[in-house]
């Protein structure tokens, strides 16, 4: 057996939310088979038990971004509480929950009749006020069929005169940020794979795409040197957090979706990439977000992650079959 075999057998060896995604991203399968494996995401391992927590009506922890139990001391005592609604349905986007179960569908109509921003009180799919947040509501609305074009429309025209996104914005802040604008580009490709975009979507898309891609995903423009030395390490989940990989992983959906090669300003980012794989072919987690989880989907830093591994594997399969 190869390295690369020993990789995939370990990945197919996870859980049901890992297996569907190698099954099409890094084997090639047809649909008829990873489709049957997605299927068990509602039913079996950490998809089914994330769904297991959630509230009668349809929220989690009772709040949409925090627990109704939080108080600020949590925060300073533990971090950031992750188990609220909005990091839920995070999850449940990227374990690959399909949008068209009766769970899905129901859960996107409970969280819209009864589920309230914390800020000021609006309707779950009407969005809050900072970009961050709103560019994975509009993520999680467009995967799971969510009417979020008027929170399309009003993060097209919060976008920065950089091209990108901030959460301070609203706070003064002129210039676009590295999460915030990864944060929001999720959110329109996802809208945009779901309906098609808009005219307005798609050159906010690739706007935001040029304020990344000009700084070679994270070197400042100003100097050259790294905006922040943790985004060249590996966190999962990343939650709001940017990193390389979750960029490099955004791009390569982006390419997929539209056809467009790999840039060439990807390249430095593949590099470091490649530079972290583990002897045995593995990627490990380098560190973790503080603060209440339902449960934990890697072993912790320093060990491998299967989740690093399987974006880490499909962005370099994609940059390698189809850069020149």
């Amino acid at each position: 057996m190869t390295e690369h075999d020993a990789v995939i057998t370990w990945l197919l060896g996870v859980d049901p939310a890992i297996r569907w995604q190698v099954m099409r991203d890094l084997l090639d399968l047809p649909e008829a088979d990873w489709g049957r494996e997605r299927a068990r995401v509602e039913t079996d391992g950490w998809g089914a038990r994330l769904l297991a927590c959630q509230d009668p009506d349809g929220q989690w922890a009772g709040g949409a971004f925090f627990p109704a139990d939080f108080t600020p001391d949590e925060w300073h005592r533990s971090g950031q509480p992750w188990t609220a609604t909005a990091f839920a349905l995070d999850q449940l986007r990227e374990f690959g929950l399909d949008p068209r179960s009766d769970r899905a569908r129901r859960t996107v109509a409970l969280v819209g009749a009864h589920s309230r921003w914390d800020e000021g009180g609006q309707p779950y799919w009407q969005g809050e006020v900072e970009e961050c947040i709103n560019g994975r509501t509009v993520a999680n609305g467009a995967y799971f069929g969510a009417d979020v074009a008027a929170l399309v429309d009003r993060l097209v025209d919060d976008r920065q005169p950089d091209g990108g996104w901030n959460c301070e914005r609203a706070a003064g802040s002129p210039c676009s940020s590295f999460a915030s604008t990864l944060n929001v580009l999720e959110g329109l490709l996802e809208y945009e794979r779901a309906t098609g975009g808009t005219d307005r979507s798609r050159d906010a898309r690739r706007t935001g795409e040029d304020y990344l891609l000009t700084r070679h995903l994270f070197r400042r423009l100003t100097t050259g040197e790294p905006a922040d030395p943790q985004f060249l390490d590996l966190l999962h989940p990343n939650r709001w957090r940017y990193d390389i990989l979750r960029a490099l992983d955004y791009f390569r959906a982006a390419g997929q979706l539209t056809g467009a090669r790999p840039d060439r300003r990807l390249a430095e980012a593949i590099a470091h990439l490649r530079s972290r794989r583990q002897p045995d072919g593995t990627w490990r987690l380098d560190w973790d977000l503080r603060g209440r989880v339902w449960f934990k989907v890697n072993d912790g830093p320093g060990q491998p992650s299967p989740w690093i591994t399987l974006r880490a594997l499909r962005v370099l399969k994609w940059w390698g079959g189809n850069s020149a």
